[in-house]
């Protein structure tokens, strides 16, 4: 029995999806949308004449366009993740390009593979829409992770201002200007809105509903609470900052703890794949005698489903909620 090299076509073509959406998406919209340039994305909008109120719609209309597409169907798995990593694709260019991704990969299967028609077809929407996912879900890891790290400087760079005598708008505004994105970005609309009339605990809120950030609502809940009864802000920002920063630390600490379960789990569902494509390797007649056996597929049906079952059963025991 011969191995067939279809599973390392399919990979590679899947990888070079991902590329390509990543491409797109950076020749659309400028590399500061990527999220590793020193000048924010609202401030780059800004500096290139764009009016505030103009830049603060777009970025308002981008930040809210996924959660409001649930409807579409089969847009749901996707919106989303798609609005905690604001993927400023529209949800109807983000189906668009799924679409195209999954012709493109469907040309590729037929140059490179004798494949039958219909599996061709159902690999190459699987490629399509699976690359969207996977590459729109990194960005929403990448981009929570960054806003998690970036929060307790945020929030004492606030308490500076705060001590200095600014008003809390202004200490936004400064976060706005000082911190690289994707926080800066958020704050530079709420100080947008704020000075558009919206109240700032409204749009604090909005903010940490919108990422689902458990850190942003203690913030939100902190300036709603000193609005609403008064107090001194700026000691109650620099205790929350020490407790998120604890809270980062434990979370750090867990995920440090239970890296090692995550890939155990990992590498034990993916070593008998890999132990049966170097046994086709190194013997490609080593499974002739029992190929043709009736169990013979139905007993690899059952292994594969145990092995799935393994990753989600080592990831349902070391997701600690911190």
């Amino acid at each position: 029995m011969a191995i067939s090299i279809d599973p390392l076509i399919y990979g590679l073509i899947f990888v070079g999806v991902v590329v390509l959406i990543e491409g797109l998406y950076l020749t659309m919209f400028g590399r500061s949308i990527s999220l590793n340039k020193r000048v924010n994305r609202r401030l780059e909008m800004l500096e290139k004449g764009d009016r505030r109120e103009e830049v603060m719609e777009k970025l308002r209309k981008e930040m809210r366009q996924h959660m409001n597409a649930r409807g579409i169907p089969l847009y749901a798995i996707l919106a989303d993740r798609a609005q905690k990593a604001a993927i400023a694709f529209t949800p109807q260019q983000l189906i668009m390009i799924m679409a195209a991704l999954s012709g493109v990969a469907f040309v590729g299967l037929t140059a490179t593979t004798e494949t039958a028609l219909l599996i061709r077809g159902g690999v190459s929407v699987a490629i399509g829409v699976g690359g969207v996912y996977f590459w729109v879900n990194s960005k929403a890891n990448k981009r929570i992770s960054m806003i998690e790290e970036q929060l307790p400087d945020a929030i004492e760079l606030m308490v500076r201002s705060l001590r200095v005598g600014h008003p809390f708008s202004s200490a936004i505004q400064i976060v706005a200007k000082e911190v690289a994105d994707p926080l800066a970005t958020e704050f530079g609309v709420i100080a947008d809105e704020s000075a558009y009339g919206r109240d700032v605990g409204e749009a604090l809120k909005d903010m940490a509903e919108r990422i689902d950030m458990q850190d942003l609502r203690f913030l939100a809940v902190a300036v709603t609470i000193q609005q609403q009864s008064g107090g001194n802000l700026a000691e109650i920002l620099a205790g929350l900052s020490k407790v998120i920063r604890a809270r980062f630390r434990l979370f750090r600490r867990v995920k440090a703890i239970t890296a090692e379960a995550q890939w155990s789990g990992k590498f034990l569902s993916a070593f008998p794949i890999v132990a049966l494509i170097a046994i086709n390797l190194l013997d490609p007649t080593y499974y002739d005698e029992v190929i043709d056996h009736p169990w013979f597929i139905p007993a690899g049906l059952v292994v594969g489903g145990f092995l799935t079952a393994n990753l989600f059963v080592m990831r349902m025991l070391v997701n600690i909620k911190v």
